[in-house]
């Protein structure tokens, strides 16, 4: 037992992979995995992926996308470790048991059993972590501090390149989502309501509302909203490029009749936003506020989602809060699908893009095991640290804390998972 907790605790330390599984002077791994372990493995991921794909094209993407994503902030790791000198002997997709493996060099890659992640094994995370005296020269802790920062954080960092490069390639190909400066009518008029009366249509641009030029969905609103029922107005709209002026004597507001809240309602709904076309220079730079402001909301979101109130409250609600509810891939899988069937690839492109933000977001958190958990300890170490003596943190210390984050990840991943089951997004 005492061995088992010490591999885990190796592990949640470590930076993720098999310590032993790496040639050192005590260990000689074989990486062959048996041709039937592979084979059943392999096939029940592609079974899997193509069930996806078979119900909605869309959630298959997503989910690639998910898995490209994955794959990318593992590369990120890797480069910049293998640049600063460090020895890199494990580059695995997914975690448990091996399906595929292969040695190039020192280097192990390979398959696990379940895609729920991936990672980069690096020696020397910790002052745990043995190592063949030879290559201590090559540990992640024998490295200076801003080698060891920039390949701690270079997953993250990747995360926020793949989401600038979808924002700006969406908007640059297919536009950004705003403001159109027109409102059409998005529905047929309510039956017998001011606007069926006066003739308006599904497709209609409104350009004024007795006076009050419309730009904007919130500028037709307004406009209804600064009259009274039984008042007779003049709209203006735009059908098929000819330009028609209809009368309308607007109605009340269903259900407000005889009542004090009783407001002018006109029967059609407007609608003024759309993607719109931009240019290179000018998706660029929207791309960067779109990830700045994406990550300001993540990061309201990871301490909205960790409150124990709150993942009570939804877990006890017969509707739970989409807004605030914890979810798992196969929440935003759901919405991926949805919007994917609504929008098409842009849609997608740019939800994929907001979960990179938060994932970096995420992963940044200043706790083992998670990445921002190495930075703050190597942050940690800098501060103790003097020209004369380099202070090194015992990591011990800090195993029971990181057992409790990953305890606390695995409550929210069993939650977020039945509440997706159980009340689907999307």
């Amino acid at each position: 037992m005492s061995s088992f907790y010490s591999r885990v605790r190796d592990e949640l330390v470590g930076g993720g992979g098999d310590p032993t599984a790496a040639p050192s002077a005590h260990h000689s791994p074989d990486a062959k995995v048996p041709l039937s372990t592979s084979l059943v493995g392999v096939g029940v991921i592609a079974a899997l992926l193509a069930w996806l794909g078979s119900n909605n094209i869309w959630t298959l993407v997503f989910v690639i996308g998910l898995i490209i994503s994955v794959f990318l902030h593992e590369v990120g790791h890797f480069v910049t470790a293998r640049r600063t000198g460090m020895k890199v002997t494990q580059f695995y997709m997914g975690f448990g048991p091996r399906l595929l493996a292969w040695r190039r060099g020192e280097v192990e890659y390979g398959l696990r059993a379940f895609p729920i992640g991936a990672f980069v094994r690096i020696i020397g995370m910790n002052n745990l972590d043995e190592t063949d005296p030879a290559d201590e020269a090559r540990t992640y802790r024998s490295k200076s501090f801003p080698k060891r920062l920039l390949v701690i954080t270079a997953g993250s960092l990747m995360h926020v390149v793949i989401a600038l490069v979808l924002f700006a390639g969406v908007y640059s190909v297919a536009g950004r989502y705003g403001e159109t400066g027109r409102v059409e009518v998005a529905n047929s008029p309510f039956a017998g309501s001011a606007a069926e009366a006066a003739g308006v249509r599904a497709g209609d641009i409104m350009v004024s509302f007795d006076g009050v030029a419309l730009r904007t969905s919130d500028d037709f609103v307004g406009a209804v909203r600064a009259k009274q029922p039984g008042d007779q107005v003049q709209v203006v709209v735009d059908r098929s490029g000819q330009t028609l002026v209809l009368t309308a004597t607007l109605t009340t507001f269903p259900g407000t009749q005889d009542t004090p809240q009783a407001r002018a309602f006109f029967g059609v709904a407007g609608w003024s936003r759309d993607y719109v076309q931009v240019g290179v220079v000018e998706s660029l730079g929207r791309a960067v506020q779109d990830v700045a402001s994406t990550a300001v909301g993540s990061v309201r979101g990871v301490f909205t989602v960790l409150n124990p109130v709150n993942l009570a409250d939804n877990l006890t609600s017969e509707v739970a809060d989409p807004l605030t509810r914890p979810s798992t891939v196969v929440g935003a899988s759901q919405i991926g699908g949805d919007i994917g069937r609504e929008e098409g690839w842009k849609g997608v492109l740019i939800l994929l893009a907001a979960v990179n933000v938060f994932v970096g977001v995420f992963n940044m958190l200043p706790l083992l095991p998670f990445d921002g958990g190495h930075a703050a300890v190597a942050i940690y170490e800098r501060a103790r640290s003097s020209r004369t003596r380099r202070y090194q943190a015992d990591i011990r210390k800090l195993a029971p804390m990181a057992t409790a984050v990953v305890v606390l990840l695995v409550m929210l991943l069993v939650a977020g998972l039945y509440l997706d089951i159980t009340q689907p997004l999307g």
